[in-house]
């Protein structure tokens, strides 16, 4: 039977509370590291600093695409009443613009609620169905009273020896190896 390669996924480090995970995770980005993520069982209020994270352009794809959708909206009204069937409804002109203010505004808030969840799916990179930090047997402890900070293999400064060293340097209670079974 042939044996299977060695091969490291990345680093999960293990700090004891969310104070420490906050310190590390300025210390992780100081050192220079950029693929890198914290998990915690609740928010921790100045992660995204402490991580060096920038803001998400969500709220502008969510608002552009929200008013493309109310023009769209209002185009595709316009379109039917004036141009494409004229029929004159009590004396109102071919484009009597309060009336079209819910379509609008229902094709406005349906552009940004599909843009919101696409695209939260795109800058996520999700559906992601398998992470190397689930070949650990430590991970489960996150979603109770776990305060870690995983570094992918794919960084460009990790080497695993270097990377454990520094971790442990930073005061991380356990070091693991991301390596399949």
């Amino acid at each position: 039977m042939a044996k299977k390669e060695n091969k490291v996924y990345g680093i999960l480090a293990e700090f004891d509370n969310p104070a420490e995970l906050l310190h590390a995770a300025e210390k992780v980005r100081d050192a220079g590291y950029k693929r890198f993520d914290c998990h915690s069982p609740f928010p921790i209020h100045g992660m995204d600093e402490a991580m060096g994270l920038k803001r998400s352009p969500l709220g502008w794809m969510v608002g552009f695409m929200g008013m493309t959708g109310a023009g769209l909206g209002t185009l595709m009204q316009w379109w039917m009443n004036a141009v494409d069937y004229k029929l004159v409804i009590s004396g109102k002109p071919f484009f009597s613009y309060p009336a079209y203010v819910p379509v609008t505004f229902g094709v406005g808030v349906l552009f940004a609620a599909l843009t919101a969840v696409f695209g939260m799916f795109h800058l996520n990179r999700l559906p992601m169905l398998h992470h190397p930090v689930y070949y650990s047997d430590n991970f489960g402890k996150v979603t109770d009273d776990g305060f870690m900070i995983s570094v992918e293999a794919t960084d460009p400064k990790f080497d695993a020896q270097a990377t454990k060293s520094f971790f442990e340097s930073i005061g991380a209670k356990s070091v693991e190896l991301l390596q399949p079974e």
